[in-house]
This record gives structure tokens, sequence and C-alpha cells, in this order.
């Protein structure tokens, strides 16, 4: 039974979607750093002659190995210079949406004279960025933490303008207090329609980064290829193969530097491209209204959010995993309209694929995307027949939140170690190249 009226809870559900659910061009990682020297830039009073940047050892691991929109280069310097001769500095994620091609040259012509300076800084965030900006006798210096567009700190010539402590969400931080998937499901099933309908919006921005993806032009280019090899008959061209191919053309395109923005969330691209087009796709096999598909989305979005508030804002546990815990519950949903059915499916997700890492933003994020949404449908289907990862296994408990709260409890205690080891694996590759 739909609800006419919200209640308070409903009311922080809405605002944590629309607070974590948002466009964003390019990595945020990278764009982090970009929108830190895009403020900084405005501050200064005019084009920086120097860039001294400092980014946490998890924000530098996502931002190595990614293209940055509208450069065709990788990683955190071109960014940082992009930003800081380019960027939008009140554009949020979409920082880099305006770069000109005279830009872009003379970001590149300031690294090629040594002038965009990146360094690690051993912060108390896991999340952190600042750069300071040097032109003649002016400086100026953002600082970005825990969140990739909150600013936290400014400093002009030494006077400080900005010194504000980060809250660790964006949203409200008690929004999931005695919160469970229950919870969750009930909201995005019974609020009113129009209260949630700006969902829609998610599936129009990253249908269309899909689109741009499967063109062939970008990353590794995997849904083109899974797309060539359903035409040779080497792949079935059922519901499970759409699925991987719209969801990771989308997330090649996202990595290979695409100039559309994705629907993001919790912060990430291709957690909001893995939350969105699996239930797309299955919306549209099923031939469903606007109505529909809005609740199915917001149950995946939600959850993903729901999630992810339980994990650091980065560690070393690939996030597309849990926002594809979302995206199973919107499937399951748009099939079978029970809240069990969900919770199967996403009990089964973290018997399946709770050990993916997180190896640095890169290309091969669409891989991970496609194994996630993979996951996805298979312990969707399973749900359908009864059947799920049990209690009796591993680290799934007999309760999705429970089975939730170990995965959890696995990445922001057991895998720290394993995410010192993943960055210094890059940091070696990176200093022998």
């Amino acid at each position: 039974m739909k609800q006419d009226v919200l209640t308070p809870r409903w009311n922080q559900f809405i605002r944590a979607v629309k607070c974590e659910v948002v466009p964003a061009l390019g990595c945020t990682e990278p764009i982090s750093l970009a929108l830190a020297c895009a403020v900084a830039t405005s501050y200064l009073g005019g084009q920086p002659e120097e860039i001294h940047a400092r980014v946490s050892p998890n924000l530098m691991k996502n931002g190595m190995g990614v293209t940055v929109p509208g450069t065709g280069m990788v990683g955190l310097p071109i960014a940082a210079a992009a930003g800081a001769l380019g960027g939008d500095p009140t554009a949020g994620l979409e920082v880099l949406k305006g770069l000109s091609a005279t830009q872009v040259k003379d970001s590149k012509k300031m690294l090629d004279e040594g002038r965009v300076h990146l360094g690690v800084i051993d912060s108390e965030y896991i999340l952190y960025a600042e750069a300071k900006l040097i032109r003649g006798s002016e400086w100026v210096q953002v600082c970005i933490a825990e969140c990739h567009t909150q600013i936290v700190r400014i400093v002009k010539n030494g006077e400080v303008i900005l010194d504000n402590p980060p809250l660790q969400h964006r949203s409200e931080p008690n929004v999931f207090e005695e919160v469970t998937t229950r919870h969750i499901y009930r909201f995005a099933t019974e609020v009113p329609y129009q209260e949630i309908a700006f969902i829609l919006h998610a599936a129009k921005l990253n249908s269309a980064l899909s689109q741009e993806g499967q063109r062939g032009r970008y990353g590794l280019h995997i849904g083109a290829t899974l797309q060539r090899q359903v035409d040779k008959g080497l792949l079935g061209a059922d519901l499970l193969t759409k699925i991987m191919i719209q969801t990771t053309s989308a997330s090649d395109a996202r990595m290979g530097g695409a100039t559309l923005p994705a629907m993001s969330n919790s912060g990430s691209g291709n957690q909001g491209i893995t939350a969105t087009l699996p239930v797309v796709v299955v919306a549209d096999y099923l031939s469903c209204d606007q109505e529909t598909l809005a609740r199915a989305l917001m149950l995946s979005h939600l959850m993903a959010i729901f999630i992810h508030s339980k994990l650091p804002t980065l560690s070393a546990l690939c996030a597309a995993t849990t926002a594809a815990m979302g995206a199973a519950a919107g499937m399951a949903w748009l099939f079978k309209k029970d809240y069990q059915t969900v919770s199967m499916a996403i009990s089964s997700m973290v018997g399946d694929i709770s050990g993916m890492i997180c190896d640095g933003a890169s290309n091969s994020c669409a891989m991970k995307v496609s194994t996630s949404v993979s996951s996805a449908y298979k312990a969707v289907l399973m749900a359908m027949e009864q059947s799920h990862v049990t209690g009796n296994e591993g680290i799934v408990a007999h309760d999705a939140d429970d089975s939730i709260d170990n995965l959890c409890s696995l990445a922001c205690r057991g895998l720290k170690r394993v995410d010192e080891q993943i960055l210094q694996i890059m940091l070696d590759k990176h200093a022998a190249q």
C-alpha cells in the first residue's frame, strides 16, 4: 500500500539520494584534485605559474591510471593543470565540462615545463587533496577532504579564508542509523512517485554514456567487443548479455575520457552506472512504465548508498560490487515484487564477489563492472527460484543486513593491509617507468 505522506525518515532518504546521486564528468578522484585547483585559481586572481599538489594514498591509487576527460592524458598532474587553467570552480564534479582545446594545450605545456608537482601526503583522511597554486608572490592553497567536493580549507598568502572540519558523508551523518534493507525496500516501493521521479535522470544520463561507449572508441572497448561477439554468434543475444554490454559500455566511455557526464552514486561514476543500467535494461525488457522504473532505480541507488555508507570513502574493496548489490535489489523487485527475493539476491552476491579488490581507477574498471552486474543477474535468477547462498557458508549470514555488515567489516578492517600493498605495487610500477 503506497503512502500519500512522507515520514521524517523518508525525507532523509530523499535528501541522501539527491546528495549522493549527482552528475560527474570523469573519474571522481582526479576530478576532486581538478576542483581544488579550479577553486584555488578563482581566489588567485589569475592563472597560476606553478602548482604543488599532494593527495592521500587512496586518492593517488585511484588517480594514477585513468584518462582525464577532454585531455587524452592519464593521471593526476594533467587533472591538476586542467582544473587550474580551465576548470569551473562552481561546477562540482563537472569541473572540467567547459574545457577548451586551448586550455588543454596550455595544461600540457605546463606539465612539459615541469611546473606541476605532485606528491603523496600521509593524511588522516582517506580521501584528501590539496593544491597550492603560485603566481608571482601570490599563492592560494585549497584542501578537499572526506568527500570529493567538500572544501575544508582555503588559505591565501597566509590568511585563512575558510577552515571547516569535514563531514564524513555529504548526506546527513545519521541518515542510516537503525535502518535496514527492509526499510529501504518499503520506502522505494511505497513513497509517492512524484517525490522520486527525479531519479529517472540517472537513466537518461547513463544510457547516453552507454551509447557513446558502444561506439568502441574508449578504454578497453569491452562493451563493443561483446557486441561483436554477439554478431558473430559467440555470445547469445540474451538479457544477461544486454545487461553486460550496456553497463560495461558506459564504464568504457567514462574511464576512457568521454566528455559526457555519468550519474554517480556515493562519489563514483562507475557505481552510478552499475546501479542504473542493469535496472534500465530489465525494465525495458519487461515493458515497465516510468513509475515502475523510478521505484526500481530508487531501490537500487538507495541500497547502494546504504551499503557504501558502512564502508570507507575509498578502500581495497571494489565498490562496483556493492553498487551491483543495489542493482540486484532493483532487478529482483522488477521481476518478483517481493522483499524476500531482494534479500536473497543480496546475500548471494556477498557470497560471490566479496573478494574483488580495487587496484585504482583505470580502463580495467569496466571489466569489474561487467563481472559485478553478471553476478547481480545470476543472484537474481537464483533468488527467483528460492535458491541463495545461506548463513551456513563463509561470511554470509542468514539475514541480508548481517551479510552486508560482515562484508563491510571485512573491508573496513581486514583489507587495510591489502590496500597498502596494492598502492605500493602501483607506486613501484610507476617509479620503474
